[in-house]
């Protein structure tokens, strides 16, 4: 799934909070894929190779959000690459699940026991039959209808429904939809339970997932999504706040899931600015109105000939939500016939430094240095209502000592938004009344 990994490191307890119990707040811990805190850290490996691994795996994650009809054979996901790990605890009694959290999936899935086929898992896997609090469900269920006719199936004979997923990657997953408890810890308080929480119970997996992780707990904007599902009990807000420093032992992300997720009265608050979430299908993702980005006092209106389809599946020119804001992706991907004003504009606002190819062929955008230091020009980011300053950090990358690239692309598929340019910032998601908000902060600080 694409850049920046969170694995949340939790302890869960019997504590329950039903949808319908007053909205609570809690905030769970981050832990960054590259950091020596994760189970997937590699000391072996360089700075310059982590960074082109999850630029690598940006591209690839990016396929997933194309608008190209799919196929019963493939969902247009891309899997086994995710940047963030997220610890839950799944049913009675609880066992405890690492699975990638995704803002770009809705349904949540796991290993299950009996296998048909499981990839390797360090962990245990779940097996449905020890917990008392598993229903599986049935065919004509309002869940099971939930998922598109590419992605469900039913069992005739025991009426129960199917879902299916195979990536980008040819990793797949196959196996039942049910309802679980399902507990989610904080680092600043006790742990909740959400009984009835639907997800996928995969008995048949396999492909290039890695063993570390169960599954995938989805984090879209879908029906049947994790922060769909809570909708009331987390007031229909959550945010997260990822630290430029949570590749290294000082820094730390976090996901903040109700009632003080966000800023209260955001666009109010003289450091926050919002601006609105665009319904569109698939709902799972999260699109934003991109107008416009300054480099130093040149702004460059945002234009784009990518086509959209509609409710219709009538193909028409979209100015609204016309990026997708994801913090799975690393990179940020602009339209490529903007881009090209848009990396000139660039190219001829940095000092000190002459522009030079990506010795990996991957960054567009790359400049060397003498002896000089490299300037470089501040980058604004004009949503719809929201004008986002952007540090150098958001902006460029450090691939060594005398050479910086801009972390962003071009792109002949739908743009992205990716987790770089999000870094320091408390992106909110207001569900309620439909908005995004960004405000800038220390994300490394006690938050």
């Amino acid at each position: 799934m694409a850049n920046t990994i969170l694995l949340v490191t939790l302890f869960f307890f019997s504590m329950t909070l039903s949808s319908s119990s007053n909205p609570k707040h809690f905030t769970v811990e981050l832990i960054h894929r590259d950091s020596p805190h994760s189970p997937l850290y590699n000391p072996q490996t360089t700075l310059t190779d982590r960074l082109h691994s999850s630029f690598l795996r940006s591209i690839s994650r990016s396929h997933r959000f194309n608008n190209h009809p799919q196929t019963d054979l493939q969902s247009g996901l891309i899997g086994a690459g995710g940047e963030f790990f997220m610890s839950i605890t799944i049913g009675t009694p609880p066992i405890n699940v690492l699975a990638i959290a995704d803002t770009g999936s809705d349904l949540t899935w796991v290993q299950c026991k009996p296998c048909q086929q499981c990839y390797k898992e360090n962990g245990p896997i779940f097996d449905s039959k020890q917990s008392s609090s598993y229903k599986s469900e049935p065919c004509d269920s309002r869940n099971c209808n939930a998922l598109s006719t590419t992605e469900r199936g039913c069992d005739e004979a025991k009426g129960v429904c199917k879902y299916r997923y195979t990536y980008g990657d040819r990793s797949f997953t196959r196996g039942d939809v049910a309802t679980e408890t399902v507990s989610i810890g904080s680092a600043s308080g006790s742990p909740v339970s959400f009984p009835g929480t639907v997800f996928g119970c995969g008995y048949n997996n396999g492909g290039n997932f890695d063993e570390t992780g169960s599954g995938i707990i989805g984090l879209g904007g879908g029906n049947l999504s994790l922060i769909s599902q809570l909708g009331s009990s987390i007031s229909n807000k959550f945010s997260y706040c990822l630290s430029h420093k949570s590749s290294t032992m000082n820094g730390t992300s976090v996901i903040n899931l109700g009632t003080s997720s966000i800023p209260s009265g955001a666009s109010n608050v003289s450091n926050v600015v919002s601006t609105p979430l665009v319904d569109k299908e698939p709902q799972t993702y999260y699109y934003l109105t991109l107008e416009a980005i300054s480099v130093g006092n040149t702004k460059i209106p945002y234009t784009s000939s990518m086509y959209y389809p509609n409710d219709d599946g009538v193909s028409s020119a979209a100015t609204k939500g016309n990026i997708i804001i994801d913090s799975g992706t690393t990179l940020t991907l602009l339209e490529s016939g903007f881009y090209d004003k848009f990396g000139a504009a660039v190219e001829e606002s940095v000092t000190g430094a002459k522009r030079v190819s990506d010795p990996q062929g991957l960054l567009s955008h790359c400049f060397k240095s003498g002896s000089a230091e490299i300037g470089l020009p501040e980058i604004t980011v004009h949503f719809s209502g929201a004008d986002v300053r952007l540090s150098a950090l958001n902006a460029f990358v450090k691939m060594s000592e005398d050479m910086v690239c801009l972390s962003m692309i071009p792109t002949n598929e739908v743009a992205i938004y990716g987790n770089f340019a999000q870094m320091d910032f408390l992106v909110g998601y207001d569900l309620e009344t439909r908005r995004v908000s960004f405000q800038r902060m220390d994300c490394s600080a006690d938050l």
